[in-house]
């Protein structure tokens, strides 16, 4: 299978890496960045562990979509381009692998996801730590209703995120091209807890705010969202930790269990207490890992690859990458009505 990727940033490296990691099943054929020094440093990056590959570089994915052999575009741009690029890779024929957040509007996510159904293509999201062990095995607790009845679910995302950070890339904190704290930082938490609560979004509340930073968008923000089932979802997000990164860490809380992951990428179990015991509760987390992106951009590349030969829905589609979109949004939406108010 054949891979392009849009934009060759910082979140590129990972899915460089992945390719290579899959190199039985898939290969990476052209790179495209505005910046065609950026494609070049990607491409060393891969043929350090595929050294025979020959690998195309654009500063035009649309020329780059006419001349090359492509079956899957990965896109890793600013985030407010995300949505044209993959609704023009659509109608090009292209499998889609597109970075969080998948779009800026929930408009804008429903045509990308509309476009997809209606060609019979493939539309994932990059919520990789869907994809670490631990949040895997939390994931089969609750759906063996280990916890009973799920009392609140909390995500904490308390990192920090200084002037440095958004001035090496204007687009950053901009509410066109990025959103604040909760869209770019805390997303990634927000789509675990929803996808624990198993319920849908009764209503959501939000405060948030622009305390350090000299930002457009919030470098604060507190999410309450009541599902459907009951469970109430708690979410803490900040950039203004000092001196560095805290923790990032998903609680979930039952009648009958509770259960804390953190470490850099919610990889690791703080805790794991339930009233029953099962057999994978002994477990030995993976802490090799030293940045926030873990390592889950391998194991959700190959599941693409596999969904798109098997024709199915990938791990995470559009329709599961659209949920976590919609939360923040409507938190955007509440705190505003507050100021407005």
């Amino acid at each position: 299978m054949k891979f392009a990727i849009i934009g060759c940033g910082r979140i590129s490296k990972n899915h460089v890496k992945a390719i290579a990691d899959n190199v039985d099943c898939m290969e990476l054929v052209a790179l495209c960045d505005v910046n065609i020094e950026k494609t070049l440093v990607r491409k060393n990056e891969y043929l350090e562990r595929v050294p025979k590959a020959e690998i195309s570089m654009y500063e035009d994915y649309k020329l780059m979509l006419e001349k090359e052999d492509i079956d899957v575009c990965a896109i890793c741009t600013e985030s407010g381009y995300h949505a044209s690029i993959a609704i023009d890779c659509l109608n090009a024929g292209k499998h889609v692998l597109v970075e969080k957040p998948m779009a800026m509007s929930v408009e804008d996510a429903s045509e990308m996801i509309r476009i997809a159904d209606e060609n019979g293509l493939n539309l994932g999201v990059c919520h990789q730590n869907r994809f670490n062990p631990p949040i895997q095995r939390l994931r089969k607790a609750i759906e063996e209703g280990r916890f009973g009845k799920i009392i609140n679910i909390t995500a904490r995302i308390l990192w920090t995120r200084d002037m440095h950070y958004y001035e090496q890339a204007p687009w950053r904190g901009t509410k066109e091209l990025d959103g604040g704290t909760l869209m770019n930082q805390c997303i990634h938490n927000i789509d675990l807890l929803q996808w624990m609560s198993q319920s849908e979004v009764k209503r959501v509340r939000c405060e948030k705010d622009t305390f350090m930073r000299d930002i457009e968008m919030e470098d604060f923000g507190a999410i309450m969202i009541r599902f459907d089932s009951g469970t109430i979802g708690m979410v803490e997000g900040s950039a203004c930790v000092y001196p560095k990164n805290l923790e990032e860490t998903l609680s979930v809380f039952g009648e009958k269990g509770t259960v804390v992951i953190g470490g850099k990428a919610v990889n690791e179990v703080k805790t794991w207490n339930f009233e029953d015991s099962r057999d994978y509760d002994d477990f030995t987390d993976d802490t090799d890992i030293d940045n926030v992106y873990g390592k889950g951009h391998t194991p959700l590349y190959r599941d693409f690859a596999e969904a798109v030969n098997e024709h199915r829905d990938s791990y995470i589609s559009g329709k599961d990458g659209i949920k976590a979109l919609n939360i923040i949004l409507n938190a955007y939406e509440d705190a505003e009505n507050h100021c407005a108010n």
